[in-house]
């Protein structure tokens, strides 16, 4: 979208809180227009629910990917280092961002294909940062996992999953959950870390 209309932020907010709580199909534009405190001329700059339901999805994975591309610099060369840095950024977003989370996460199965290609596209992208970490872990001999396809997707879904239960209010502190699905995460793909080497005796 190039140029943007006047209380673009506030519509596409409101269709994200929408889309959350309703889900794509049920919330109707007149909704997004109540929801945002608009009248529904103000929308005619989206063709429909479709036009914001991609803006939503864009953003939420370019700020996500922001994130994990930050952490990855920061990170240096070490697999362990990489996937703690990886797991650490998603977890951070998905209790940051949880409405974001959410949309990304259940509602690209309803872009129209024309969208869906793109979108599957950048899906791919963040599979691929951790399918390429785990596989430099395996060939360093640092993570033994003999499953490392499986110990990815695991990872994966059990951060993406935090969006769907984590509560700010509770017990837990983003940082101790950040800690244990580091912990978890290097368990799932055996981490070992290199032996140290003495030197030889004379």
């Amino acid at each position: 979208m190039s140029t943007q209309p006047a209380g673009h932020k506030a519509i596409v907010e409101a269709a994200r809180q929408e889309f959350s709580e309703r889900g794509y199909g049920t919330t109707s534009i007149r909704d997004i227009a109540q929801r945002a405190g608009v009248s529904l001329s103000a929308l005619y700059y989206y063709k429909g629910k479709q036009d914001l339901l991609v803006a939503i999805l864009d953003d939420g994975l370019d700020a996500y990917f922001s994130a994990c591309d930050e952490a990855l610099e920061a990170a240096g060369d070490d697999p362990a280092e990489q996937l703690e840095a990886l797991v650490a950024a998603t977890v951070r977003f998905r209790t940051d961002h949880p409405v974001k989370s959410s949309i990304v996460l259940t509602e690209g199965r309803s872009l129209e294909p024309e969208h869906l290609a793109r979108y599957r596209k950048n899906e791919a992208r963040g599979s691929r940062q951790f399918r390429e970490v785990v596989e430099r872990g395996v060939t360093q001999g640092i993570f033994l996992t003999p499953y490392p396809d499986d110990a990815r997707r695991a990872v994966i879904a059990m951060c993406n999953a935090i969006a769907e239960w984590y509560r700010t209010e509770g017990p837990v502190s983003v940082d101790q959950l950040v800690e244990r699905y580091v912990a978890l995460a290097l368990t799932v793909v055996e981490y070992r870390p290199r032996a140290v080497r003495r030197p030889a005796r004379a």
